[in-house]
């Protein structure tokens, strides 16, 4: 079967899943601003279609509105070694772990904004590097319950040699460190739960499943 026979099938698998339920069957009854800050939170009423039928008494839900946001683990298929950086982040704040994370490059995608643009401009900012060859590795809701943000997950092709350092824009009080991992050593911190982020884990396992298909595609022959 080829990848687009596969990709179809998916598809179709998970439209029947689905019920028929999409997006014309809700409505949304009001939608009030209540924080517009450097985060932004709405008061949505909604109400909905049921499984059984009918739909659903009007029901009151908070989101946190961040939109989209792209993530990229650059990988040197000639060192077998990934770049990841270090960074304090106050979601895990007041936790009994360190909050310095170690995890993926990353940004907010702009209006008008590609993610590989996104992509290509946070390698700068964040890790000093550019990256080649991009790929896709998939886009997933990060908590649907409570928030609207999509993130992109992509590798890249990436030379780590030189890398290393710190990096950031001040003006965003960012204060950055590059870590450059075996890709084996980054995939030992996912498997003692060192590295606790979802997309930095996602990545890395898939980077373990098709790390020899990029190796083959992007590390020069002899």
């Amino acid at each position: 079967m080829t990848e687009d026979n596969v990709k179809k099938a998916a598809n179709e698998q998970a439209a029947e899943v689905s019920a028929g339920l999409g997006e014309g069957d809700y409505r949304i009854i009001e939608k009030e601003r209540c924080f517009d800050g450097f985060f932004k939170i709405d008061k949505l009423t909604i109400t909905h279609k049921l499984f059984a039928g009918g739909w659903i008494e009007p029901i009151q839900r908070e989101l946190f509105v961040r939109g989209d946001a792209t993530c990229l683990l650059p990988y040197d298929p000639v060192l077998d070694k990934v770049l990841l950086i270090e960074q304090f982040r106050v979601g895990a704040c007041m936790r009994d772990t360190s909050p310095w994370l170690l995890e993926m490059i990353a940004g907010i995608n702009e209006p008008d904004e590609s993610p590989e643009s996104v992509a290509r401009r946070e390698a700068v900012e964040e890790a000093g590097i550019e990256v080649g060859e991009m790929v896709k590795i998939c886009d997933y809701f990060v908590s649907p319950g409570g928030t609207n943000e999509k993130v992109h997950l992509y590798c890249a092709q990436a030379d780590v040699a030189e890398a290393g350092g710190i990096h950031g824009l001040r003006d965003e009080g960012e204060d950055i460190r590059v870590v450059v991992l075996s890709r084996e050593e980054a995939y030992g911190l996912v498997r003692s739960g060192k590295i606790d982020n979802a997309a930095s884990i996602m990545a890395l396992q898939w980077l373990q499943l098709n790390y020899q298909a990029l190796v083959a595609k992007w590390a020069p022959q002899s």
